[in-house]
């Protein structure tokens, strides 16, 4: 993957020098538009070979909330802006810096919480080879992922992964909860499982480039 490594240095210290305009201006607008906390949301994520680093990216949260780490469209923790730097995916710009220094790829699984990443067994376990990325296989079939869990209850409903009764007991946080951890999570494991057995640079372009002009792709025998 050494055209990979060399891609990934010289591509986001292009788009560190030729975005630095867009960087400054969305980070005033977090500044002014979400006073009283950062411009800028660091975290701890789960890395390569299962290693901690700090995550980058623009801030689209109120700056004091409890909460899950499962968001939904709509949710009274992300901020008007904040929705609208989710939604065209500015608020992941800053990741450029951290591909530049080496934590993150541009393609390849997102950096999960500990908890996730970490916590996987036997084969699964392969998506710890792999540096996390800006964007991915999994992170193009769920790009509209807030949104989808938004619609969790008649998800759950219409696909009986629990008797209703139960389901109609839960609240809808607890349902993206739980929608995520036993339905989306497992299918975003096995998409980089099978990116990492079958690496192709010529794939990591095209995913790139569907990305950023919000396409489809075909890829392991789906459209993402």
């Amino acid at each position: 993957m050494i055209l990979k490594w060399i891609f990934d240095r010289v591509v986001s210290l292009l788009g560190l020098l030729i975005l630095w305009p867009v960087l400054l201006i969305v980070a005033v607008l977090v500044k002014v538009k979400m006073p009283g906390g950062p411009a800028f949301f660091v975290q701890k994520r789960v890395g390569k070979n299962g290693k901690l680093f700090d995550c980058h990216k623009f801030r689209t949260m109120t700056v004091k909330h409890n909460g899950s780490t499962v968001s939904v469209a709509g949710d009274s923790r992300i901020t008007p802006l904040g929705a609208k730097l989710r939604h065209y995916k500015l608020d992941e710009l800053p990741g450029l810096w951290d591909v530049l220094i080496g934590d993150m790829s541009f393609v390849g699984p997102r950096p999960d919480v500990p908890g996730y990443a970490d916590k996987l067994q036997g084969d699964d376990r392969d998506v710890l080879k792999l540096r996390p990325g800006i964007t991915g296989p999994a992170t193009l079939k769920y790009r509209l992922e807030d949104e989808m869990l938004a619609d969790v209850r008649r998800l759950m409903s219409e696909g009986r992964r629990l008797p209703q009764e139960q389901i109609d007991k839960m609240l809808d946080q607890e349902l993206a909860v739980w929608y995520n951890d036993n339905v989306i999570y497992p299918d975003k494991v096995r998409l980089n499982c099978y990116y990492y057995r079958h690496y192709s640079f010529i794939k990591d372009i095209q995913m790139i480039l569907c990305t950023v002009l919000g396409k489809n792709m075909e890829y392991a025998g789906e459209i993402i």
